[in-house]
């Protein structure tokens, strides 16, 4: 399976996200799964893809010129596919991956859980993000999108396009469909 990862790219966030992130990319590739991300080469995302890279797993990096020309790209990428922006970069994950796994992030990663969560919404895809939920990085998203529910902004329900996972046990049953 491919596994679009969505997450930070800052490096002075919690270093425990770091150490959950090594597990989790060790996990994907042992299980023979590989990534699909960003393939810059800072924060979550450069530790993702190192440790992916270094259990023998395949990372595919879907990068933006700006990140090209700035020699900002992983040395983990084992394929690199250039791309002109982040829209771009967006489209090219979601195409490219079977599910997404959202790691602790900001704007960049919120923006990436709402494209495809919308988009899944009308029908255009039915692929399904997990949120990564380590130590309840997630939890106030949780509230805010249950919240928005109940005063009737959001149609149905929001968990059959967004999931939580907060263990990799939870992680591989969801994408074994359980």
């Amino acid at each position: 399976m491919k596994i679009a990862i969505f997450c930070s790219a800052n490096e002075n966030i919690d270093k425990d996200f770091f150490a959950l992130t090594k597990e989790l990319g060790r996990w994907i590739a042992a299980n023979g799964h590989s990534i699909v991300f960003g393939g810059a080469n800072f924060g979550l995302m450069e530790c993702i893809a190192q440790s992916v890279f270094e259990a023998g797993g395949e990372t595919i990096g879907i990068v933006p010129s700006i990140l090209l020309n700035g020699e900002s790209v992983s040395d983990y990428t084992r394929v690199v596919i250039p791309c002109d922006n982040l829209s771009d970069r967006k489209d090219l994950m979601l195409a490219k991956s079977d599910i997404i796994i959202a790691l602790p992030g900001g704007i960049g990663t919120l923006d990436e859980i709402f494209t495809v969560a919308a988009a899944a919404t009308i029908g255009y895809h039915h692929k399904r993000v997990i949120l990564y939920n380590m130590k309840g990085f997630w939890d106030s998203l949780i509230t805010m999108m249950d919240d928005l529910t109940m005063k009737g902004m959001i149609r149905g329900n929001w968990q059959e396009y967004i999931g939580i996972a907060n263990t990799l046990e939870e992680i591989g049953e969801m994408l074994n469909g359980k």
